[in-house]
């Protein structure tokens, strides 16, 4: 079997996160914050180790990380959490709908930018799309379905001249890209575990900015309530980080296999992982751009992992079930993002849609690229 739907869950997952799973459920799965006993102290050792980790990935403090399911749950605190009623909010043109459905459920007023522009004209759209009522922008670091990236450093400055909040989806660059959230000034960073993080699913995380340092973080509307392990006699959830938005048990066996998945992320180097992933974009590439009847959308952006491609005239859905039938994994449809589909003009079925991992090679590229030819012969 050939895997290239990574930017849904990477596959393979590394053997120390297999195996740290494992252990965690064998050997000390007890309820982190829920016991002084021994196996409760080993699982909130596991859980604190890997706010570590993450904090020192992203240039943040670890008692900022706050975990949760997934980053949709993520991105649904930090906006929920942030913004309020009435309030003004920019996104852009290449979100997913982890943010776009939040916002209208919150009855938010907002607009959209337009991501497919250099990015001194997209920061002079974000200008001119600012009003008394705006609080702040929410914005992807990187398409879930196509090569676009935004220049996050460039809006966060932004942010921080006009005193905007600044939340960030990082699902698909958390382990590929290198985030310092000082230096992009952003308030909260929403990633994934499952993904290039290369934990399993489950969990999730917020890192957040030290506007939100210790009492500060009563500014942040909680979403779910209940135990948090600590201060069980107050009717409120407490005012500090991380607890305040963690009601309930945390996944520990994930969180275990998370720890261990940024520990291998952070040994091979992120830019060894980015640099093979754009190998792979660009071998792809050369192969589909020279073929008349494949619709490559943003072929010219070859640094990435994700490649969105249409054979003219066939449904996605029939290409990906051929391909599935040959034992080679992808993706086609919307791919919850119905604002980028529509800005990159993929029709009204969506695309087929490749995106690499850090376990891919070469040589499967070659043969997707052959198999796709003898797909194509018969769709």
């Amino acid at each position: 079997m050939i895997y290239f739907d990574n930017a849904a869950t990477t596959f393979p997952k590394p053997e120390s996160v297999k195996a740290e799973v494992g252990r965690c459920i064998d050997q000390y799965c007890g309820n982190p914050g829920r016991g002084g006993h021994r196996m409760s102290a080993a699982a909130a050792k596991t859980v604190y180790d890997c706010r570590c980790e993450l904090a020192e990935l992203f240039s943040a403090k670890p008692e900022s990380v706050v975990f949760t399911l997934n980053t949709t749950h993520a991105l649904n605190i930090a906006i929920k959490g942030i913004a309020r009623k009435g309030d003004h909010i920019l996104i852009s043109n290449m979100e997913h709908n982890s943010v776009l459905r939040p916002i209208i459920a919150e009855g938010y007023d907002y607009d959209v930018f337009d991501t497919l522009k250099p990015t001194e004209a997209m920061i002079r759209e974000i200008c001119s799309r600012i009003t008394s009522r705006t609080r702040g922008i929410v914005c992807t670091h990187h398409s879930n379905i196509c090569p676009v990236g935004l220049p996050i450093g460039a809006v966060g400055e932004l942010c921080r001249q006009r005193g905007l909040f600044f939340i960030v989806d990082a699902a698909q660059t958390a382990g590929i890209y290198p985030i310092d959230m000082s230096k992009c000034n952003i308030d909260a960073l929403c990633f994934a575990g499952h993904k290039s993080l290369y934990g399993i699913q489950g969990v999730g995380g917020i890192v957040f900015s030290q506007k939100y340092k210790g009492k500060a973080a009563r500014m942040l509307h909680t979403l779910v309530q209940g135990g948090s392990g600590m201060a069980s006699l107050e009717e409120n959830m407490p005012l500090y980080l991380p607890e305040r938005l963690e009601a309930g048990t945390l996944a520990t066996p994930a969180i275990a296999g998370l720890l261990a998945g940024v520990k291998e992320v952070r040994q091979r180097g992120l830019a060894d992982i980015r640099d093979h992933g754009t190998m792979l974009c660009r071998r792809m590439l050369e192969r589909l751009c020279n073929d008349d009847r494949i619709e490559v959308y943003c072929p010219d952006m070859q640094s990435s992992e994700i490649v969105l491609f249409n054979i003219k005239g066939v449904s996605p859905d029939l290409v990906a079930e051929a391909l599935d039938k040959e034992g080679i994994c992808v993706r086609a449809g919307f791919h919850c993002a119905p604002l980028a589909h529509r800005a990159l003009g993929t029709g009204d079925k969506g695309a087929v849609r490749v995106s690499f991992g850090a376990y891919n090679t070469p040589q499967e590229v070659d043969i997707f690229c052959d198999t796709l030819q003898k797909v194509k012969q018969g769709v």
